[in-house]
């Protein structure tokens, strides 16, 4: 079968691009059966995006409004805790790291 460039338009950026006859010619190999909608940049930072895990794909950090296992001070932790362990605020944390650190 005969290719020839063709010039696409990303739906990203709305940038002309060209899909090449050696790249029709893999996608017809392939059995792909749609062209491609973005260019080269526009693939790579949505690649990156998809290849990122999942919170650094959200706004910001998770905080959780949650109680101090040990002081029972209202605190903000950056998780979501588990059901069943304890939670504690910075200070105490602090503490409890220092402790089990010099043990």
């Amino acid at each position: 079968m005969e290719f020839q460039d063709k010039t696409l338009t990303c739906i990203d950026c709305g940038a002309g691009f060209v899909f090449t006859a050696g790249e029709q010619s893999f996608f017809y190999d392939k059995h792909f059966r749609n062209e491609p909608k973005r260019c080269r940049p526009c693939k790579s930072k949505r690649m990156a995006l998809v290849a990122a895990p999942s919170s650094s794909r959200r706004s910001g950090k998770v905080e959780t409004r949650a109680t101090c296992s040990q002081c029972g001070k209202d605190t903000t932790i950056p998780f979501r805790p588990t059901q069943g362990r304890p939670v504690f605020c910075r200070d105490c944390f602090q503490h409890q790291r220092g402790t089990s650190a010099s043990a």
